[in-house]
């Protein structure tokens, strides 16, 4: 547990300078700011634990359709690669943005893990 000097969760990770996503987006955590704080005010998403390599967010209204789950879906593979099966944390093998949407429709919860 940590207490973090941020104006809202979504800044966590700039505040940190967190290196999790070493892989990906070139170390740009404004960027990566600014697509958490998308989804902080759509969804209510807020960073809760971040690892050296994960992200977890608790998500307040996450989507209940599946079209809306299909769309924020695209955006988890955008913005973590990686995307097997996070949310079980198992490695599944690739899944389609149908098969990940049916895992985060109506979860409370969404976990990212960079290789």
């Amino acid at each position: 547990m940590a207490v973090v000097e941020a104006a809202r969760p979504a800044d966590v990770p700039l505040a940190l300078q967190w290196t999790g996503m070493c892989n990906y987006w070139h170390q740009d955590l404004s960027r990566a700011g600014a697509v958490l704080r998308s989804w902080e005010e759509r969804f209510g998403a807020m960073v809760v634990y971040v690892g050296t390599a994960t992200l977890l967010l608790s998500v307040a209204c996450p989507p209940r359709t599946l079209d809306e789950a299909r769309l924020v879906a695209t955006e988890h593979f955008a913005f973590c690669p990686d995307q097997v099966d996070p949310q079980t944390g198992k490695e599944t093998g690739p899944l389609t943005i149908s098969a990940y949407a049916q895992t985060i429709r109506g979860q409370f919860h969404w976990r990212f893990w960079w290789d």
